[in-house]
């Protein structure tokens, strides 16, 4: 696993525009919020996906690199003053703080465009161009108004109310949960998966994606922020809903242990490839940052 991460890493250093590159200011902008450390966790995802398929190839890269771009994108955005209003990500200072508001916006927005035109560049043609066209619809639906971007609009009109728990989870099925089966339909599709492997793989991607949510709702209320690598206690402060605070702590956990148990459920019919995808799973519901 480490591997890849290290795969992923040096692929994004590749493909984002070099700093010294005009215009100089939107370039650092777009690298520090790419590059400054993370899980990769959306990349091993597209990876993971394809190598549980028997696919391996140099053409995950693009893939892995442009969820991973669409991620980071989404973090500058969310963390600006308009929105999450947060000053540090990744035990550093956010975007904006290094950078300022509408450097950050810039960057983001970028990052986004980058994102679109990696998956749509394939000049050495190792994808068929309807697989590349189902790949672009796929990050788009993640990321637009039925995903990302609508579930952050749902979490902003959230503030102060009560939510019912099916509320609660739609809400982070789309804010955090799309971005993820995004990246485990990617990994599928360039490694040609039938319908029914790629229904189970969405009802893993799904499990996995709310059980990150709910961990990371616990980490707000148990984690440090050194640990956890940005501020702790911040949803509580905001008064934004959570799990911890709609069943508490005891039954966020074992919701945790719930949604672990789907998704390796609805991976059990593939075989021994499959270990990255169960790690994967394991790990969403166990971290500690």
């Amino acid at each position: 696993m480490q591997s890849l991460i290290v795969r992923a890493e040096l692929a994004l250093d590749r493909h984002l525009p070099p700093a010294d590159q005009s215009p100089t200011e939107l370039h650092r902008a777009m690298r520090y919020a790419v590059l400054g450390g993370g899980k990769r966790l959306r990349p091993l995802l597209v990876y993971a996906a394809a190598h549980a398929l028997g696919q391996e190839g140099p053409q995950l890269d693009a893939p892995a690199c442009a969820v991973e771009l669409i991620h980071a994108y989404s973090l500058v955005h969310d963390d600006l003053p308009a929105m999450d209003d947060d000053a540090l990500r990744r035990g550093r200072p956010t975007c904006h703080i290094v950078f300022g508001e509408a450097m950050a916006i810039l960057a983001g927005d970028a990052l986004q465009a980058l994102a679109f035109e990696l998956l749509a560049d394939d000049a050495a043609g190792r994808i068929a161009p309807t697989t590349s066209i189902a790949m672009l619809q796929a990050l788009g639906r993640a990321c637009g108004a039925q995903g990302m971007a609508g579930g952050q609009a749902l979490d902003l009109g959230a503030v102060g109310r009560r939510l019912s728990l099916t509320e609660l989870e739609h809400m982070h099925a789309c804010k955090t949960g799309a971005l993820i089966r995004a990246s485990v339909q990617l990994g599928a599709m360039i490694a040609g998966a039938d319908a029914s492997t790629l229904q189970s793989l969405n009802s893993y991607a799904d499990a996995v994606g709310l059980a990150f949510q709910v961990r990371d709702d616990v980490l707000d209320v148990e984690g440090e922020s050194a640990v956890i690598g940005k501020t702790a206690g911040k949803d509580a402060a905001a008064d934004k809903p959570t799990f911890p605070m709609m069943i508490g702590l005891d039954a966020s956990r074992a919701r945790l242990t719930e949604l672990t148990d789907a998704a390796l459920a609805s991976i059990a019919s593939l075989d021994g490839r499959a270990e990255w995808l169960r790690e994967l799973a394991l790990y969403s519901a166990q971290r500690e940052h």
